[in-house]
């Protein structure tokens, strides 16, 4: 993928961010290419649990977002858009500071359903957890 693209759609996935649950959790689009979206998301105390580790909800936000916006990449969004339907997720180690990467990457890209794994892993490359994301690109009304 040329570099000016990628620019263009790592800028495109960021400024649907604004006034949303992305923006509050600061999860930021950091790299694509014709296979993959990344995102990152810092972990602090507002993804925190109470006992100081990122909380699963924030992580299934994470993998949700990033599953979702990688599904916007690749379709025509002026013929449909895009809905999750299913998500799981295994959680396989904890994380208390830094940030967590999740790299969804398509398994199926159908015309109406998509298929995601989605692995979040921490700054050092550990495998936080594995997800499975689904969606649904249904046709816009005119």
């Amino acid at each position: 993928m040329e570099a000016i693209k990628k620019k263009e759609i790592l800028e495109k996935c960021n400024s649907y961010s604004k006034n949303t649950l992305m923006e509050t959790l600061d999860i930021r689009f950091v790299d694509v290419s014709e296979d993959y979206l990344k995102a990152q998301m810092p972990v602090n105390s507002k993804v925190h649990q109470p006992d100081g580790i990122l909380h699963g909800g924030a992580t299934l936000a994470l993998v949700e977002t990033v599953g979702s916006l990688a599904a916007f990449v690749f379709i025509d969004l002026d013929k449909f858009f895009v809905r999750g339907l299913e998500i799981s997720a295994n959680h396989l180690k904890s994380v208390k500071s830094g940030f967590v990467y999740a790299t969804a990457s398509a398994i199926h890209k159908g015309r109406t359903t998509q298929l995601w794994q989605i692995k979040v892993e921490d700054d050092k490359g550990n495998l936080i957890s594995l997800a499975k994301f689904t969606t649904i690109s249904l046709p816009t009304t005119t």
